[in-house]
């Protein structure tokens, strides 16, 4: 769950969601849960975790959502800035070393991880994972508390040239298992598809995502 921050650091809460981007030929797809917790206590079941850097720029977000959201709002105003003093759309690479800098910058302060995704004119869609100064552009990238549960599914079902379609399924399917499996992930699924020719969001229901169970086997049944 992406968390509400408190004053005191040593409080310990723990941190968690499942965020997830993914690039196909032309654009990319972002998705999140959108379950917000204060400690033990889920204090918001449908936050949106994917904030727009930019027209085409989206970033997932996870940590603190205090944390988060003020990297993504640092970020946005810089490249609104950006972009009116070159008169064009900035670059996705540009926006992740804004966030790149500002998480090594402040990585003693600040508790967030940001993947940064999007597309441009000069590398079309493009993925990069940022967390306490790394950046690395990536096919695919995920974060989160629920990450640890799907690495198997993605390793095992990621193929490199799957269309819009397959892999805004990808993605779903990835949220729905994180989702069942993780205590700290949970709500609904929000997707975002860009490329060359618009931005598309969308937000999937609990009762809507997909169920991975087996239904001779008693303890496993669909999402409630």
């Amino acid at each position: 769950m992406l968390n509400v921050r408190e004053h005191d650091r040593s409080s310990g809460l723990k941190m968690g969601t499942t965020i997830i981007a993914v690039e196909f030929d032309g654009g990319v797809v972002v998705g999140s849960d959108s379950r917000v917790s204060a400690g033990a206590s889920v204090v918001n079941r449908v936050m949106n975790k994917l904030s727009p850097l930019h027209d085409k720029i989206y970033c997932a977000l996870s940590g603190s959502a205090a944390d988060a959201q003020t990297i993504a709002e640092i970020v946005n105003y810089q490249l609104d800035v950006h972009s009116i003093e070159m008169d064009k759309d900035p670059l996705v690479c540009s926006a992740a070393t804004l966030v790149k800098n500002i998480s090594y910058k402040y990585k003693e302060e600040l508790s967030a991880h940001l993947i940064v995704a999007g597309w441009d004119k000069r590398a079309g869609g493009q993925v990069y994972a940022t967390l306490n100064g790394l950046l690395s552009r990536q096919p695919f990238a995920v974060g989160g508390s629920g990450s640890f549960y799907i690495y198997g599914f993605v390793d095992a079902e990621y193929r490199a040239d799957m269309t819009r379609q397959e892999c805004q399924e990808f993605v779903i399917n990835c949220l729905s298992l994180a989702m069942s499996r993780d205590g700290s992930s949970g709500g609904v699924a929000y997707l975002v598809t860009i490329d060359s020719e618009a931005m598309e969001e969308k937000c999937i229901l609990g009762n809507q995502l997909p169920t991975f169970y087996d239904p001779d086997i008693p303890w496993s049944h669909p999402r409630q």
